[in-house]
């Protein structure tokens, strides 16, 4: 007992400082994000002072926090979601209780994050109407729609088969389960489709129209939904949500052996995990990445040059692996770069011309180049070495190694906060590439924030998302911890020489020290 209490208290310590660094490092993105959309001539640039008193500084620095907090609970219940649906076929399909018991643990992990991803994310639509009046006066015939069948459709079908999916298994049978395994998985990924038609629509308008009231409307409903930027950034992002849930699962597979607990349920989260990371992984840079980088070149190239810190465009653009953009000077310092790619991955060929930065005047620009920059490269970065990584832990569960190895193991455990960084990066990289628009094109930042509402008036809110946020991590915290200490359910065996036929929990293979 002494050392099983052993072993969970060490397994909470190592989630609670781990997650809190995570949450820490989103609160400093968002306030870089807030900070880097400041228009240039905002009065946000005329010092500290000003910079207080403004309030699209505090209505951008309130809408970045609340969301970057916000999404790290939705990518994982959308990279969990199939994991799920799969253990449950194979559950059904061999007979096996291990994949039954691997439902059972991670349908709870699932569980906490949607209810918490519910809790953060409301307010998130309410700050349209509070902090953005003026952009949802202008917009809302548009994207209004898409949020309704967020909620209508999406939301409902998730919610309501998450209780079943965690509490339903006796009362609906193995095969009504599964069903609700899909439900759960196909509502998320669903959510995710409304929510990014939505964005798409921001940085690609399409299916409108203007009425004659000066505000938008639908024009095509199928365009706006069919919108190619959003089918390419769907399929980008759902990708780095498999790799958020594929890391996470690996990572604690890889706690379970390191600790020797659960050996059955850690070989299978490390055999899973590691084969759909490395798949995913992929996927995220190529077709989807490749495609959503040709997207930018063809209908936002002041982005793209910004993203590569490209000031004078040309043919056979390269791709800075290493340099710092310097703005005033308008060059990139100390540049390695490998010729000819960036043409190569926004046009198709290599003697493609990409456009720069000097071809476009300085109101186009994006607000923060270098913030923007860094963002790009960093989510890069941490893609490339998720492939290396997963790649060779694959190879060493070829060989047979992967379990034996424990520096692999330290590091597939701890890796796991990296795809929340990358994909706060990317989102980053995606808002602060369209800027200085609300609406690419047709609507500007400035123009969007409510009136109305004062400084003070979003500091006061804000300090109470802080507080409320603060509360709802430590419980979320110590909940997960909670079920990962008990691990998955120990196995129910019939105690054959008790009097009444009691059944007891008795250690398993899966409990070796």
């Amino acid at each position: 007992m002494g050392e099983t209490m052993h072993k969970a208290d060490w397994c909470v310590r190592v989630c609670r400082a781990v997650s809190v660094l995570v949450l820490l490092v989103g609160v400093l993105f968002a306030a870089g994000l807030c900070v880097a959309d400041t228009p240039h001539d905002s009065p946000v640039s005329g010092g500290m002072n000003s910079t207080f008193s403004d309030p699209v500084f505090w209505s951008r620095f309130q809408f970045g926090f609340t969301i970057v907090y916000h999404y790290l609970f939705p990518q994982l219940t959308m990279g969990l979601g199939w994991f799920l649906v799969y253990w449950k076929w194979r559950a059904l399909r061999t007979g096996d209780e291990k994949y039954n018991q691997a439902v059972g643990f991670w349908a709870k992990i699932f569980g906490l994050n949607f209810a918490v991803g519910v809790v953060t994310g409301i307010p998130m639509e309410f700050q349209f109407g509070t902090n953005w009046a003026s952009f949802s006066r202008y917009a809302g015939g548009v994207i209004g729609q898409t949020l309704a069948m967020e909620g209508m459709f999406a939301f409902f079908l998730e919610s309501a088969f998450v209780g079943a999916l965690i509490w339903g298994e006796k009362q609906l049978g193995p095969r009504y389960h599964f069903v609700a395994a899909v439900g759960v998985a196909l509502g998320s990924w669903l959510s995710g489709f409304f929510i990014l038609v939505t964005n798409a629509f921001m940085q690609h308008p399409v299916g409108y129209q203007v009425d004659s009231d000066g505000l938008l409307g639908i024009a095509s409903l199928r365009a706006y939904l069919l919108n190619p930027w959003a089918w390419v950034q769907f399929a980008h992002n759902q990708m780095a949500a498999l790799v958020t849930g594929s890391f996470v699962i690996t990572a604690v597979g890889a706690f379970y052996t390191l600790r020797r607990l659960h050996r059955t349920q850690a070989q299978l989260y490390l055999r899973a995990g590691t084969l759909v990371g490395l798949i995913a992984s992929l996927l995220v840079a190529f077709p989807t990445g490749d495609q959503q980088a040709k997207m930018v070149g063809r209908h936002q190239p002041v982005t793209l040059a910004a993203m590569e810190g490209k000031f004078v465009g040309g043919p056979r653009a390269g791709v800075a692996l290493v340099g710092q953009p310097n703005v005033e000077a308008r060059r990139l310092d100390n540049p390695i770069e490998v010729p000819g790619a960036l043409s190569f991955l926004a046009y198709g060929t290599f003697q493609s011309y990409v456009h720069g930065l000097e071809e476009y005047p300085e109101s186009a620009w994006p607000d923060n180049i270098e913030l923007l920059y860094y963002s790009f490269h960093l989510m890069i970065t941490l893609g490339t070495m998720f492939i290396l990584l997963m790649a060779y832990a694959r190879l060493q569960n070829w060989r047979g190694r992967l379990e034996s190895s424990s520096w692999l193991l330290w590091a597939l455990m701890l890796a796991f906060p990296l795809p929340y960084i990358a994909n706060t990066v990317g989102w980053m990289t995606a808002e602060l590439g369209r800027q200085p628009w609300l609406i690419y094109g047709l609507f500007h930042t400035r123009d969007g924030y409510s009136k109305v509402v004062t400084s003070g008036d979003t500091v006061f809110t804000l300090i109470g998302f802080v507080g409320l946020y603060f509360v709802l991590g430590l419980i979320f915290l110590y909940l997960v911890a909670r079920e990962i200490g008990h691990g998955p359910e120990d196995e129910l065996i019939l105690n054959p020489g008790a009097d009444r036929g009691e059944v007891v929990v008795r250690p398993t293979e899966e409990h070796f020290v």
